[in-house]
Order: structure tokens, then sequence, then C-alpha cells
């Protein structure tokens, strides 16, 4: 007995389970910076696993946006190396999600997100019944909208605020707004949400890092992960086009939306 807990105590062991935690957290990084380029929801996967190594949701929240950032350096730098970027446009549309992304971030540490995640599960469903049901942008791969919609501007103001408090599923959430109301198609879309995501999730950050609810050991090595996966992410969405981000949209959506609903 003594030397069981000997050996539970002792700082090998710790050290043990962390490389085991920081492997663990690389691995479940890559699967949701994979999903995250090319739908949304990774970090329905990524914050419980936080919890699971014993942060509390704060602390989750928190460092699941080192992930984030990293995640969408690494999508960018693909998408460019693939001539698939428009920095201007992309600059534009982020700077309308700051002031609500810094709202959203300043309320995250108090507030809970039970019932935004009731409001998400509903949005979901109908995200994905939008997609399909909605004719192809192809013709749209030039970013320029064929009319101007007004109500991209409130829309990615409230956008910003959700991603600032939650994050989970944000993606999704620009998806549709980028693809209804711009009417780009599914592939310049994913382009220029991982930038827009990028943006406002530096602020949301510098937010949680101020009130101490970040783990940057932990972090980093869930950002390894993210950035692994989005790299690859963004190599399957220019090359698969919207084939391919139609199924994995479909799929990530219609998996978070039962989660979101405690189906399983």
């Amino acid at each position: 007995m003594v030397n069981l807990l000997a050996k539970e105590y002792s700082p090998c062991y710790y050290r043990k389970m962390d490389y085991w935690q920081l492997l663990i957290l690389f691995g479940v990084g890559s699967i949701a910076g994979f999903i995250n380029v090319n739908a949304g929801g990774g970090s329905s996967l990524t914050l419980p696993t936080l919890i699971f190594m014993g942060l509390d949701g704060a602390m989750a929240n928190g460092t699941n946006r080192i992930a984030i950032i990293i995640q969408n350096i690494s999508a960018i730098a693909s998408f460019r190396k693939n001539n698939m970027f428009q920095f201007k446009k992309s600059s534009q549309l982020a700077i309308l999600t700051l002031p609500g992304a810094i709202i959203g971030s300043l309320l995250a540490v108090t507030v809970s997100s039970a019932f935004f995640q009731r409001i998400l599960g509903v949005v979901l469903i109908l995200i994905v019944f939008s997609i399909f049901l909605s004719r192809s942008y192809k013709n749209k791969r030039t970013g320029q909208e064929s009319h101007r919609n007004w109500f991209i501007y409130p829309a990615l103001f409230g956008i910003g605020f959700y991603g600032g408090f939650l994050q989970i599923g944000v993606g999704f959430l620009f998806m549709a707004a980028l693809y209804h109301l711009l009417k780009l198609d599914l592939v310049l879309v994913n382009m220029h949400k991982v930038f827009i995501i990028f943006i406002y999730t530096i602020p949301a950050l510098l937010i949680f890092m101020i009130t101490g609810n970040v783990n940057w050991k932990l972090g980093l090595a869930l950002a390894a992960g993210n950035a692994f996966g989005a790299w690859w992410g963004a190599q399957a969405a220019v090359k698969g086009g919207e084939k391919i981000i139609r199924i994995i949209l479909a799929v990530a959506i219609t998996i978070m939306a039962f989660k979101l609903f405690g189906l399983y």
C-alpha cells in the first residue's frame, strides 16, 4: 500500500500523466482543427477534454482560445499557400465582430452558457437544412457580393458576441451568415471564416488571460494539434470543394445538435 501511494504521488508518476495529457490533447486538437476549418463544432470536443483534464469551465474556455488562435493562423497559411485569400475583405468582416466578441468574453467569466447551448441546438438544425436546400454559389469565387445585404452587420456583431462568450459551434453560424447573406461558395466562406475567428479571438484571449483563466501548458499542446488538423483541413477544403465541405458540415452539425439536446 505504501509503495502504491509512493508511486501515485511521485514526481515521475505526474510527469508520465502530463505526457499522456499532452498526447491526448494533441490528438483531440488535430481532429477539432480539421473539423473547425471545414465546418465547426471542434470546440465541442476540446472543451470537454480540457474539463476532463481538471480545468473548470472558465479556465477551459480561456485555454481553448490559445488553440483557436494557432489553429486559424495555420489555416490562413494553408489557404494562402493554395492562393485562396482576400485579406482586405476578411479584415473588413472581422472588424464587425470585434465589439460583440469583447462584450461576450467579458460576460463569459461569470454567466452560465446553458441557455445559449439550447438556442444553439435549434440554430444548428436550421443551418444543416438551409445549407442543403439552398443552391450553390459556385459563381461567387471572386468574393464580390451579388448585392449588398445589410443584415450582415448585425449578424456578425451577434455571432462575434456568441463566439466571445462560448465559441462552441460559432463556425456554423459564420458559415450560414456568409453563405446566405453574402452569397459566397463554401470554400470562400471557410477562407473568410478562419480569418475572422482569428482576429476576434485575440481580444477574447486577452480578457481570459487578464482574469487568470488560461492554462498555457495544456493550451499549447492542444494548439499544436489544432494547427496540424487545420492545415490539412484547409488543404481538403480547397481540393475537395463544396462537396467535401457539405459532407463534413452535415455530420459535424448533426452530432453537435444531438449532444446539445442531451440525446447521447
